[in-house]
């Protein structure tokens, strides 16, 4: 007769799955792969930095003669492409700023609210009072004389 074997099933959650049993590894060969890895990017980048010092010197090497012999038209020449792209960003720059601005007086002449039409209106209405605390104060410094009539005197 052939003999049954008969397995137990463990309902889910219970028992040691096998995704449990890959991740205990002892913690030398953890260690191990750790230091492997960090060696092994840590040469990597340590070659490539090498190489690029290399490269960097050989082409330093390469352009030095070049460039003492060309820095009379190279030197002249940066300084006027340097000038040339301020004044291009400077024009670019106050053309936003006015075209900005322009927009901003259109709106308020227009009667909408631009973002800080609050505080030019309070300015105006302090200046127009303290105007008329100044003309006031001549008036009364005159006598009740306008300006123009004390002036006929």
């Amino acid at each position: 007769m052939a003999e049954i074997h008969h397995t137990q099933h463990q309902p889910y959650g219970g028992g040691v799955s096998h995704y449990q049993q890959q991740q205990h590894v002892s913690p030398r060969v953890h260690q191990a792969v750790k230091a492997v890895t960090a060696i092994t990017a840590g040469g990597s980048l340590l070659i490539l930095s090498g190489l690029t010092l290399a490269g960097t010197v050989i082409a330093l090497t390469i352009a030095t003669p070049l460039l003492v012999i060309f820095s009379p038209v190279l030197v002249p020449a940066a300084i006027t492409l340097f000038l040339l792209a301020a004044g291009f960003l400077t024009s670019g720059g106050f053309g936003v700023a006015a075209a900005t601005v322009l927009s901003w007086i259109y709106r308020y002449a227009t009667g909408g609210h631009p973002p800080g039409s609050d505080s030019l209106d309070q300015a105006r209405d302090k200046l127009g009072y303290k105007a008329r605390d100044m003309k006031g104060r001549a008036e009364h410094a005159t006598g009740g004389m306008g300006l123009h009539a004390r002036a006929d005197m």
